[in-house]
């Protein structure tokens, strides 16, 4: 059992955990992720771990209430257990020989952006970071990303806070003033990945985004997770998750993404009207 210590909700849709887990902190490197059993009714889900201590013997997890696990995860607070936290899983990302780089975050995928921004930053690299997000009730983790950036930039598309746009608008104006990416790390919606790889690649810039689809037990036992990169199969769990933006099917894993969307939808349903009291025959 893995001990909640701390329960913070970031907004209305993002909630964040700190778990005892001094094995995993000791050894966990930025791009990893855990996987998370919350019960012994509960499903099995892939959480980016998004800080961590390994002197205090913690990692930090974000997530978003988009269906009933994470929706039921959600009700625990610091004192609760958590019945099984395995990890760290998948290929740490590759941090080295670069000096000049734009890490870009949509939505939750910040979580997984953050500590991806400080590794790069602890390490002396310029750290060029673009957050995006729908409006400013939305934003998290801004005062961490403040920290580990040469410089931030908010992006909202109502223009509610930071500057109205996408974050590809921000990118490419950057571009055009000159800056000189070695590399360019983005996280986030599957859609937003594809345009900013589109955008770079105009632009002959490297980039890299981390890969999040459908996973079930993380060790690429059971095929869920593959993508296709380069015309080959490649499963996001081990081979991942990080990969060439330049050579990912997004279509692909965009469609895959939405297999079990009216599933998903019905399940979430269930589960608030549960939350409200509310039963069915």
């Amino acid at each position: 059992m893995f001990n909640i210590i701390e329960a913070k909700t970031l907004n209305k849709d993002v909630k964040s955990f700190k778990i005892t887990a001094s094995r995993i902190a000791k050894v966990c490197l930025p791009g990893q992720f855990v996987i998370v059993h919350a019960t012994e009714e509960a499903e099995r889900i892939p959480l980016t771990i998004a800080d961590y201590s390994r002197t205090e013997g913690w990692i930090r997890i974000i997530f978003q209430l988009v269906g009933t696990t994470t929706m039921k995860l959600a009700q625990l607070t610091a004192g609760d257990k958590i019945r099984d936290v395995v990890g760290p899983l998948g290929k740490p990302s590759n941090l080295e020989n670069l000096k000049n780089v734009c890490v870009i975050g949509g939505g939750v995928g910040c979580a997984i952006a953050l500590p991806v921004a400080r590794g790069l930053f602890e390490k002396g690299v310029h750290v060029e970071t673009i957050i995006g997000f729908r409006n400013r009730d939305l934003i998290i983790l801004e005062e961490e990303f403040k920290r580990y950036s040469t410089n931030l930039s908010i992006m909202t598309d109502d223009g509610s806070a930071g500057e109205k746009g996408l974050v590809t608008h921000k990118l490419e104006e950057l571009i055009m003033k000159g800056h000189q990416f070695d590399e360019v790390i983005a996280i986030g919606p599957l859609i937003m990945m594809k345009f900013v790889a589109l955008l770079t690649k105009k632009y002959q810039i490297k980039t890299i985004v981390s890969m999040n689809p459908i996973m079930i037990d993380g060790t690429g036992m059971c095929g869920c997770c593959r993508v296709r990169v380069g015309g080959k199969t490649k499963f996001a769990c081990v081979d991942g998750p990080d990969f060439d933006a330049h050579e990912i099917d997004f279509d692909e894993a965009i469609m895959r993404n939405k297999m079990y969307l009216e599933e998903e939808q019905a399940s979430r349903e269930q589960t608030c009207n549960l939350f409200k009291g509310v039963t069915h025959e």
